[in-house]
Protein backbone atom coordinates (compact mmCIF):
# COMPACT_ATOMS: atom_id res chain seq x y z
CA UNK A 1 0.00 0.00 0.00
CA UNK A 2 0.97 3.33 -0.08
CA UNK A 3 0.25 6.93 1.37
CA UNK A 4 -0.10 10.50 0.34
CA UNK A 5 -0.11 12.44 2.87
CA UNK A 6 -0.81 16.18 2.48
CA UNK A 7 -1.15 18.67 5.00
CA UNK A 8 -4.44 20.68 5.19
CA UNK A 9 -4.48 24.38 4.04
CA UNK A 10 -0.35 24.46 5.10
CA UNK A 11 0.72 28.00 5.18
CA UNK A 12 -2.65 29.69 6.42
CA UNK A 13 -2.88 26.58 9.17
CA UNK A 14 0.90 27.76 9.96
CA UNK A 15 -0.42 31.49 10.48
CA UNK A 16 -3.60 30.54 12.43
CA UNK A 17 -1.06 28.24 15.01
CA UNK A 18 1.26 31.19 15.56
CA UNK A 19 -1.70 33.94 15.86
CA UNK A 20 -4.15 32.37 18.33
CA UNK A 21 -6.41 35.65 17.31
CA UNK A 22 -6.49 34.03 13.86
CA UNK A 23 -7.98 30.63 14.68
CA UNK A 24 -11.75 29.71 13.66
CA UNK A 25 -11.66 33.25 11.20
CA UNK A 26 -11.39 32.79 7.42
CA UNK A 27 -8.03 33.50 6.55
CA UNK A 28 -5.89 33.61 3.70
CA UNK A 29 -1.99 34.22 2.97
CA UNK A 30 -1.44 36.53 0.31
CA UNK A 31 -0.70 40.28 0.11
CA UNK A 32 -3.04 43.03 0.22
CA UNK A 33 -2.80 44.55 -2.76
CA UNK A 34 -6.24 44.62 -5.52
CA UNK A 35 -3.97 42.61 -7.65
CA UNK A 36 -2.88 39.99 -5.09
CA UNK A 37 -3.82 36.17 -5.62
CA UNK A 38 -4.60 34.20 -2.85
CA UNK A 39 -1.83 31.80 -2.15
CA UNK A 40 -3.48 29.11 0.69
CA UNK A 41 -7.12 29.59 2.16
CA UNK A 42 -8.24 28.68 5.77
CA UNK A 43 -11.09 26.26 5.90
CA UNK A 44 -12.65 28.89 7.06
CA UNK A 45 -12.57 30.98 4.16
CA UNK A 46 -13.15 28.19 1.74
CA UNK A 47 -16.49 27.80 3.33
CA UNK A 48 -16.95 31.27 1.65
CA UNK A 49 -15.94 29.78 -1.92
CA UNK A 50 -12.59 30.92 -1.88
CA UNK A 51 -9.77 29.05 -3.19
CA UNK A 52 -6.17 29.32 -4.09
CA UNK A 53 -5.19 31.72 -7.26
CA UNK A 54 -8.35 33.45 -6.83
CA UNK A 55 -7.70 37.66 -7.14
CA UNK A 56 -7.81 39.05 -3.69
CA UNK A 57 -10.60 41.29 -4.79
CA UNK A 58 -12.98 38.50 -5.45
CA UNK A 59 -12.09 36.72 -1.88
CA UNK A 60 -12.48 40.29 -0.40
CA UNK A 61 -16.40 40.48 -1.85
CA UNK A 62 -17.26 36.95 -1.11
CA UNK A 63 -16.16 37.59 2.78
CA UNK A 64 -15.80 41.08 3.65
CA UNK A 65 -14.20 40.09 7.18
CA UNK A 66 -11.81 37.98 5.13
CA UNK A 67 -8.06 38.16 7.40
CA UNK A 68 -5.02 38.67 4.61
CA UNK A 69 -1.73 37.48 6.04
CA UNK A 70 1.47 37.79 4.14
CA UNK A 71 3.42 34.92 3.53
CA UNK A 72 6.58 33.52 5.15
CA UNK A 73 8.44 31.19 3.16
CA UNK A 74 11.17 30.43 5.47
CA UNK A 75 8.85 29.45 8.27
CA UNK A 76 6.78 27.51 6.37
CA UNK A 77 10.14 25.85 4.65
CA UNK A 78 11.39 25.03 7.98
CA UNK A 79 7.38 23.49 9.16
CA UNK A 80 8.28 21.49 6.01
CA UNK A 81 11.48 19.96 6.98
CA UNK A 82 10.47 18.69 10.27
CA UNK A 83 7.06 17.55 8.93
CA UNK A 84 9.24 15.67 6.16
CA UNK A 85 11.84 13.95 8.78
CA UNK A 86 8.44 12.59 10.62
CA UNK A 87 7.32 11.09 7.68
CA UNK A 88 10.56 9.38 6.57
CA UNK A 89 10.48 7.61 10.30
CA UNK A 90 7.89 5.45 9.40
CA UNK A 91 9.39 3.99 5.63
CA UNK A 92 12.69 4.59 4.17
CA UNK A 93 10.42 4.50 0.69
CA UNK A 94 9.60 8.41 0.85
CA UNK A 95 9.16 10.79 -2.14
CA UNK A 96 8.57 14.56 -1.06
CA UNK A 97 6.43 15.82 -3.91
CA UNK A 98 6.25 19.45 -2.54
CA UNK A 99 6.67 21.53 0.15
CA UNK A 100 3.57 20.20 2.13
CA UNK A 101 2.99 16.34 0.85
CA UNK A 102 4.34 13.52 0.06
CA UNK A 103 4.22 9.71 -0.59
CA UNK A 104 5.86 6.67 1.05
CA UNK A 105 5.96 2.80 0.15
CA UNK A 106 5.05 1.02 3.80
CA UNK A 107 5.42 -2.25 2.12
CA UNK A 108 7.71 -4.79 4.80
CA UNK A 109 6.75 -1.68 7.47
CA UNK A 110 3.74 -3.14 8.59
CA UNK A 111 5.56 -5.41 11.22
CA UNK A 112 7.09 -2.59 12.59
CA UNK A 113 4.24 -0.02 13.04
CA UNK A 114 0.82 -1.94 12.33
CA UNK A 115 -1.63 -1.94 9.44
CA UNK A 116 -1.43 0.70 7.12
CA UNK A 117 -4.07 2.37 8.54
CA UNK A 118 -2.47 2.74 11.73
CA UNK A 119 0.94 4.36 10.22
CA UNK A 120 -1.29 6.90 8.44
CA UNK A 121 -3.19 8.10 12.10
CA UNK A 122 0.29 7.74 14.11
CA UNK A 123 1.75 10.10 11.43
CA UNK A 124 -0.99 12.24 11.67
CA UNK A 125 -0.81 12.02 15.51
CA UNK A 126 2.96 12.74 15.75
CA UNK A 127 2.46 15.72 13.25
CA UNK A 128 0.07 17.41 14.90
CA UNK A 129 2.00 16.08 18.13
CA UNK A 130 5.12 18.31 17.58
CA UNK A 131 4.04 21.46 14.93
CA UNK A 132 -0.34 21.29 15.79
CA UNK A 133 -0.56 20.86 12.65
CA UNK A 134 -3.26 18.55 10.85
CA UNK A 135 -3.19 16.60 7.99
CA UNK A 136 -4.82 14.21 5.60
CA UNK A 137 -3.67 11.00 4.31
CA UNK A 138 -4.90 8.88 1.40
CA UNK A 139 -3.96 4.77 0.94
CA UNK A 140 -4.32 2.71 -1.54
CA UNK A 141 -2.69 -0.38 -3.47
CA UNK A 142 -1.72 2.20 -6.87
CA UNK A 143 -0.14 6.11 -6.35
CA UNK A 144 -2.56 7.93 -8.03
CA UNK A 145 -5.73 6.81 -6.17
CA UNK A 146 -3.35 7.37 -2.81
CA UNK A 147 -3.40 11.07 -3.95
CA UNK A 148 -6.62 11.08 -4.91
CA UNK A 149 -7.83 9.69 -1.88
CA UNK A 150 -5.88 11.96 0.70
CA UNK A 151 -8.28 14.90 -1.23
CA UNK A 152 -11.70 12.75 -0.29
CA UNK A 153 -11.67 13.57 3.71
CA UNK A 154 -10.35 16.81 4.12
CA UNK A 155 -9.23 18.38 6.70
CA UNK A 156 -7.91 16.02 9.25
CA UNK A 157 -8.86 12.56 7.73
CA UNK A 158 -7.78 9.23 6.75
CA UNK A 159 -9.52 7.89 3.29
CA UNK A 160 -8.19 3.85 2.39
CA UNK A 161 -9.26 2.28 -0.84
CA UNK A 162 -8.52 -1.22 -0.54
CA UNK A 163 -7.46 -3.89 -3.63
CA UNK A 164 -11.47 -4.91 -3.42
CA UNK A 165 -12.69 -0.97 -4.05
CA UNK A 166 -10.44 -0.12 -7.05
CA UNK A 167 -12.47 -1.17 -9.42
CA UNK A 168 -15.85 0.84 -8.57
CA UNK A 169 -13.63 3.41 -7.11
CA UNK A 170 -12.22 4.20 -10.74
CA UNK A 171 -15.48 3.60 -12.29
CA UNK A 172 -17.11 6.10 -10.87
CA UNK A 173 -14.57 8.32 -9.76
CA UNK A 174 -15.44 12.25 -12.00
CA UNK A 175 -12.64 12.50 -14.56
CA UNK A 176 -12.01 15.97 -13.55
CA UNK A 177 -10.47 13.93 -10.65
CA UNK A 178 -7.64 12.84 -12.42
CA UNK A 179 -4.40 14.51 -12.29
CA UNK A 180 -3.59 16.20 -15.48
CA UNK A 181 -7.15 16.56 -16.44
CA UNK A 182 -7.41 20.39 -17.85
CA UNK A 183 -10.01 22.77 -19.34
CA UNK A 184 -8.57 21.96 -22.62
CA UNK A 185 -9.36 18.11 -22.07
CA UNK A 186 -12.59 18.54 -20.28
CA UNK A 187 -14.09 20.06 -23.21
CA UNK A 188 -13.18 16.92 -25.27
CA UNK A 189 -14.46 14.58 -22.54
CA UNK A 190 -17.62 16.48 -22.39
CA UNK A 191 -17.92 15.55 -26.44
CA UNK A 192 -16.86 12.37 -25.71
CA UNK A 193 -19.16 12.06 -23.04
CA UNK A 194 -16.60 10.52 -20.65
CA UNK A 195 -18.03 11.76 -17.28
CA UNK A 196 -15.88 9.03 -15.21
CA UNK A 197 -12.57 7.47 -15.01
CA UNK A 198 -14.27 4.11 -15.99
CA UNK A 199 -15.97 5.56 -18.72
CA UNK A 200 -12.27 5.87 -20.45
CA UNK A 201 -12.74 1.96 -21.50
CA UNK A 202 -15.63 2.73 -24.04
CA UNK A 203 -12.95 3.91 -26.21
CA UNK A 204 -9.70 1.99 -27.91
CA UNK A 205 -6.06 3.24 -27.49
CA UNK A 206 -5.90 4.59 -31.10
CA UNK A 207 -9.05 7.11 -30.49
CA UNK A 208 -7.45 7.95 -27.32
CA UNK A 209 -3.90 8.79 -28.18
CA UNK A 210 -5.67 10.85 -30.85
CA UNK A 211 -7.69 12.73 -28.78
CA UNK A 212 -5.32 13.03 -26.28
CA UNK A 213 -1.86 12.21 -27.43
CA UNK A 214 0.51 10.27 -25.31
CA UNK A 215 -1.77 10.94 -22.40
CA UNK A 216 -4.28 8.62 -24.00
CA UNK A 217 -2.71 5.86 -22.86
CA UNK A 218 -1.96 7.10 -19.59
CA UNK A 219 -5.94 7.44 -18.79
CA UNK A 220 -6.54 3.72 -20.48
CA UNK A 221 -3.92 2.57 -17.70
CA UNK A 222 -5.61 4.40 -14.91
CA UNK A 223 -9.10 4.01 -15.50
CA UNK A 224 -7.74 -0.70 -15.72
CA UNK A 225 -6.06 0.00 -12.41
CA UNK A 226 -2.52 0.00 -14.05
CA UNK A 227 -0.26 2.97 -12.73
CA UNK A 228 3.24 2.04 -12.77
CA UNK A 229 4.52 5.07 -11.12
CA UNK A 230 6.75 4.40 -8.15
CA UNK A 231 7.92 6.33 -4.84
CA UNK A 232 10.93 7.81 -6.07
CA UNK A 233 13.38 8.21 -3.25
CA UNK A 234 16.13 9.66 -5.55
CA UNK A 235 13.02 12.34 -6.88
CA UNK A 236 14.60 15.45 -8.54
CA UNK A 237 12.76 18.49 -9.24
CA UNK A 238 11.57 18.71 -12.76
CA UNK A 239 11.03 22.81 -12.81
CA UNK A 240 12.17 26.31 -11.13
CA UNK A 241 9.92 29.38 -11.99
CA UNK A 242 9.38 32.62 -10.80
CA UNK A 243 6.53 34.83 -11.18
CA UNK A 244 4.84 38.22 -10.49
CA UNK A 245 1.62 39.62 -10.46
CA UNK A 246 2.30 43.40 -11.50
CA UNK A 247 1.10 46.18 -9.98
CA UNK A 248 -0.36 47.29 -12.95
CA UNK A 249 -1.34 45.68 -16.05
CA UNK A 250 1.43 46.64 -18.79
CA UNK A 251 2.21 46.95 -22.58
CA UNK A 252 4.88 48.42 -23.20
CA UNK A 253 8.12 46.43 -24.30
CA UNK A 254 10.50 48.09 -21.87
CA UNK A 255 8.82 47.55 -18.88
CA UNK A 256 7.87 43.82 -19.49
CA UNK A 257 11.75 43.59 -20.29
CA UNK A 258 12.53 44.57 -17.16
CA UNK A 259 10.21 42.34 -15.79
CA UNK A 260 11.72 39.36 -17.57
CA UNK A 261 15.29 40.25 -16.36
CA UNK A 262 14.12 40.53 -12.68
CA UNK A 263 12.50 36.71 -12.80
CA UNK A 264 14.91 35.57 -14.92
CA UNK A 265 17.53 36.67 -12.14
CA UNK A 266 15.75 34.72 -9.36
CA UNK A 267 15.35 31.58 -11.26
CA UNK A 268 19.08 31.38 -11.86
CA UNK A 269 19.83 32.48 -8.56
CA UNK A 270 17.24 28.90 -7.65
CA UNK A 271 19.68 27.16 -10.00
CA UNK A 272 22.80 27.78 -9.06
CA UNK A 273 22.17 27.24 -5.61
CA UNK A 274 20.76 23.98 -6.06
CA UNK A 275 23.79 23.27 -8.36
CA UNK A 276 21.66 22.70 -11.05
CA UNK A 277 21.96 23.52 -14.90
CA UNK A 278 18.53 23.08 -17.79
CA UNK A 279 17.98 22.74 -21.09
CA UNK A 280 14.71 24.66 -21.46
CA UNK A 281 13.12 27.81 -20.71
CA UNK A 282 9.83 28.86 -20.59
CA UNK A 283 7.56 32.19 -20.25
CA UNK A 284 4.40 32.53 -18.58
CA UNK A 285 2.15 35.26 -19.20
CA UNK A 286 -1.12 36.31 -17.61
CA UNK A 287 -3.25 39.26 -19.65
CA UNK A 288 -5.81 41.66 -18.30
CA UNK A 289 -8.51 39.32 -18.78
CA UNK A 290 -6.61 35.98 -16.90
CA UNK A 291 -6.31 34.29 -20.14
CA UNK A 292 -2.46 32.85 -20.24
CA UNK A 293 -0.12 31.76 -22.58
CA UNK A 294 3.29 29.82 -22.05
CA UNK A 295 5.80 29.23 -24.45
CA UNK A 296 9.14 27.37 -24.08
CA UNK A 297 12.31 26.65 -26.03
CA UNK A 298 14.87 23.86 -25.61
CA UNK A 299 18.75 25.47 -25.30
CA UNK A 300 21.58 24.60 -27.53
CA UNK A 301 23.27 23.37 -24.46
CA UNK A 302 22.78 23.34 -20.56
CA UNK A 303 22.88 26.77 -18.54
CA UNK A 304 22.16 28.39 -15.55
CA UNK A 305 23.47 32.06 -15.66
CA UNK A 306 21.15 34.55 -15.30
CA UNK A 307 22.11 36.40 -18.43
CA UNK A 308 21.25 32.85 -20.63
CA UNK A 309 18.33 32.38 -19.04
CA UNK A 310 16.95 35.88 -19.73
CA UNK A 311 18.15 36.12 -23.44
CA UNK A 312 15.90 32.94 -24.41
CA UNK A 313 12.92 34.10 -21.86
CA UNK A 314 13.20 37.45 -24.06
CA UNK A 315 13.40 35.57 -27.51
CA UNK A 316 10.41 33.50 -26.46
CA UNK A 317 8.77 36.85 -25.33
CA UNK A 318 9.48 38.54 -28.56
CA UNK A 319 8.22 36.28 -30.77
CA UNK A 320 4.07 36.69 -29.39
CA UNK A 321 2.33 39.45 -31.05
CA UNK A 322 1.03 41.35 -28.24
CA UNK A 323 -2.63 42.14 -28.44
CA UNK A 324 -3.88 42.59 -24.13
CA UNK A 325 -1.76 44.27 -21.67
CA UNK A 326 -0.20 41.96 -19.01
CA UNK A 327 -1.28 41.19 -15.39
CA UNK A 328 1.71 38.59 -14.69
CA UNK A 329 5.01 37.76 -15.77
CA UNK A 330 6.50 34.65 -15.01
CA UNK A 331 10.18 33.06 -16.44
CA UNK A 332 10.97 29.05 -15.36
CA UNK A 333 13.10 26.48 -16.58
CA UNK A 334 12.63 22.97 -16.95
CA UNK A 335 14.91 19.59 -17.67
CA UNK A 336 17.25 19.98 -15.06
CA UNK A 337 20.28 18.22 -14.80
CA UNK A 338 22.91 17.80 -12.31
CA UNK A 339 25.80 20.91 -12.68
CA UNK A 340 28.43 18.73 -13.06
CA UNK A 341 26.54 15.88 -15.56
CA UNK A 342 29.00 15.50 -18.76
CA UNK A 343 27.85 17.32 -21.80
CA UNK A 344 28.92 17.15 -25.31
CA UNK A 345 31.52 20.26 -26.46
CA UNK A 346 30.59 22.27 -29.45
CA UNK A 347 32.28 22.71 -32.50
CA UNK A 348 32.23 26.42 -32.28
CA UNK A 349 33.10 27.36 -28.40
CA UNK A 350 32.87 31.14 -28.10
CA UNK A 351 28.81 31.70 -27.25
CA UNK A 352 30.16 29.22 -24.28
CA UNK A 353 32.84 30.61 -23.30
CA UNK A 354 30.77 34.02 -23.22
CA UNK A 355 28.04 31.80 -21.12
CA UNK A 356 30.73 30.36 -18.55
CA UNK A 357 32.08 34.24 -17.89
CA UNK A 358 28.15 35.47 -16.97
CA UNK A 359 28.13 32.32 -14.89
CA UNK A 360 31.46 33.04 -12.65
CA UNK A 361 29.98 36.46 -12.82
CA UNK A 362 26.64 35.38 -11.18
CA UNK A 363 28.25 32.93 -8.57
CA UNK A 364 30.27 35.81 -7.19
CA UNK A 365 27.33 38.42 -7.25
CA UNK A 366 25.44 35.08 -5.22
CA UNK A 367 28.32 34.82 -2.84
CA UNK A 368 27.88 38.35 -1.71
CA UNK A 369 23.86 38.50 -1.81
CA UNK A 370 24.35 35.66 0.37
CA UNK A 371 26.40 37.53 2.80
CA UNK A 372 25.25 40.35 2.74
CA UNK A 373 21.40 40.19 1.12
CA UNK A 374 19.66 39.92 -2.11
CA UNK A 375 19.50 43.27 -3.03
CA UNK A 376 23.07 44.46 -2.00
CA UNK A 377 24.28 44.22 -5.99
CA UNK A 378 21.73 44.95 -9.18
CA UNK A 379 21.44 45.17 -12.56
CA UNK A 380 21.51 49.49 -12.82
CA UNK A 381 18.66 48.80 -15.58
CA UNK A 382 16.23 47.05 -12.65
CA UNK A 383 17.02 50.27 -10.44
CA UNK A 384 13.44 51.79 -11.33
CA UNK A 385 12.08 48.24 -10.91
CA UNK A 386 13.04 47.27 -7.34
CA UNK A 387 12.25 51.21 -6.59
CA UNK A 388 8.76 50.30 -7.43
CA UNK A 389 8.51 46.90 -6.60
CA UNK A 390 5.26 44.81 -6.64
CA UNK A 391 5.21 43.36 -2.69
CA UNK A 392 3.62 40.43 -4.04
CA UNK A 393 6.35 39.16 -6.15
CA UNK A 394 7.07 35.08 -5.97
Amino acid sequence: MILHIDMDAFFASIEQRDNPGLKNRPVIVSGNSKRSVVSTASYEARAFGIRSAMPVFQAKQKCDHLVIVPGNMKKYQANSKKIMEIISHFSPVMEQVSIDEAYIDIKGCERLFGSSEDIARAIKKKIYARLSLSSSVGIAPIKFLAKIASDINKPDGVTIITKSRVKNFIFTLPIQKVPGIGKSAMKTMEILQIKTLGDINNYSLPILTRKFGKMGQRLLELSNGIDPSKVETNYKRKSISSETTLSKDIFDFENIKQVILDRSQNVGRDLRKKKLVCENVFIKLKFSDFSQITRSKKTDTPICSSSAIFNEALALYKKIRLKKKIRLVGVGVTALKDKNTPVQMQLIPDRNMCKKQWESVDLAVDSISEKFGSNIIKKASLNNLYNKRNPDAE
